[in-house]
């Protein structure tokens, strides 16, 4: 047990604690996201439809704080970023619990998601930056086990929060992020080396982007964490609604859907040694036909244990997927646009977040509870069936970028290859 815990947390930089730190106490109060689908059709009274274009409008608005972020992750600093994303989320927190009328909620929502999710390239970029290659996939799955026992303790707190005061939900949540802010603010330096601040400016913004938009390999593989963050981000939307109709209160949903912070915490270190020398093609597919059938038996369940063994099937998909997605997206991003790979791949989480619960609400209200729920077992296992077919792609741009040394146009824009591309 020594010596697993020594080859499981050992060796990382300080700064990355920091920063595993700062994440845990955000997702500690991570209240507000779990619960608002509950608290705008309970508690303000809007339609499902209604919910899901609030939540949705979240979704564009981190959209557009995803790209920002990337872009100035790059050119201003990944510190400065943080920084300011989370006291400007803090605030928009505040904003969106007090308001009121449909207008300002939405409003509140679209900004909120906009500073919120413009700390997410910034923070990646920062990860890859202080954690060594060969250290990643333990550093990536020690920070996703912070977030998730953050999140497994946020969704019962949360619940029991929301019987007394949904007010209470955004002032803590809005705390935590003004704490993050803090211990970045007190021990986290900037990470970006000034060599590759220099090239990414003189290469942005038109050259980064002319590079990302011909990376054909990259946007395939934005493409398929697209389609599974549909599925996925159904736990957040939908769910909690389908549970309602049920007549389980939001506590139990709150219990049901901490058992999946509960199951990631238990497993989720042991994840590494699990998929370690394994093809992470298969692992990705695996991950995403097990999340496809955990949220397609959500079709069959009326009670609170059913809900949460679907939960429990779904959760193992994910272990799978979140360490294999995050060393991957380091290994096909060049240095000096490491922020703007993050900022786009990040995007494909805001265009999931801005479209699941908007494409969730009209199937179910259209097409019916058990279609939204068969399409997303069918969704993940065409999306299965395409990381088999583009794996083999991935792992050749991630050889050549790896062995290069330097960062790398896409090869297809290279008029020749050099020795190590053509090795590679």
């Amino acid at each position: 047990m020594r010596s697993w815990f020594r080859d499981t947390t050992g060796g990382l930089p300080t700064t990355f604690w920091y920063l595993w730190s700062g994440t845990l106490i955000n997702r500690l109060g991570s209240f507000v996201l779990v619960f608002l689908a509950i608290y705008l059709t309970q508690e303000r009274g809007f339609s499902a439809s209604q919910a899901g274009l609030v939540i949705g409008l979240w979704g564009v608005g981190g959209a557009f704080g995803t790209t920002a972020g990337g872009t100035l992750a790059d050119r201003w600093g990944r510190r400065p970023t943080l920084l300011t994303a989370h006291v400007g989320a803090a605030a928009m927190m505040l904003a969106l619990g007090l308001a009121r009328d449909l207008w300002a909620v939405a409003l509140g929502a679209l900004l909120l998601g906009m500073f919120a999710e413009a700390a997410r390239p910034a923070f990646g970029a920062m990860m890859i930056d202080v954690v060594p290659a060969k250290d990643r996939l333990r550093a990536f799955s020690l920070n996703y086990w912070a977030i998730n026992l953050g999140f497994a303790c946020a969704a019962v707190l949360a619940g029991l929060a929301a019987q007394a005061d949904y007010l209470l939900l955004f002032v803590v949540d809005a705390g935590t992020m003004l704490v993050t802010a803090l211990i970045i603010f007190m021990r986290v330096p900037e990470t970006r080396q000034a060599g590759s601040a220099s090239t990414a400016t003189a290469s942005a913004p038109r050259g980064a982007l002319r590079t990302i938009l011909s990376d054909r390999v990259f946007l395939g593989f934005v493409a398929l964490n697209l389609f599974s963050a549909l599925v996925f981000l159904q736990h957040i939307s939908m769910l909690p609604i389908a549970m309602g109709d049920d007549g389980l209160s939001p506590a139990t949903y709150g219990t049901v859907i901490a058992l999946n912070g509960v199951l990631i915490v238990v497993g989720q270190l042991f994840v590494p040694r699990l998929i370690r020398g394994r093809s992470r093609s298969y692992v990705l597919a695996l991950a995403a036909v097990v999340m496809g059938v955990g949220f397609g038996l959500t079709a069959f369940a009326g009670t609170a244990w059913f809900y949460g063994l679907t939960v429990l099937i779904w959760t193992l998909g994910e272990m799978l997927n979140s360490p294999s997605n995050s060393t991957l997206i380091a290994e096909l991003s060049p240095a000096e646009l490491r922020g703007r790979y993050q900022g786009v791949f990040s995007l494909s989480w805001q265009i999931a977040g801005a479209s699941a619960p908007i494409l969730g609400g009209l199937v179910r209200e259209h097409a019916g509870n058990d279609t939204l729920w068969y399409g997303c077992a069918m969704l993940g296992v065409l999306t299965a069936v395409a990381h088999l077919v583009s794996g083999p792609a991935r792992e050749r741009r991630a050889v050549a970028l790896r062995r290069s040394g330097e960062a790398l146009a896409p090869v297809t824009a290279h008029r020749g290859p050099q020795p190590a591309e053509a090795t590679a």
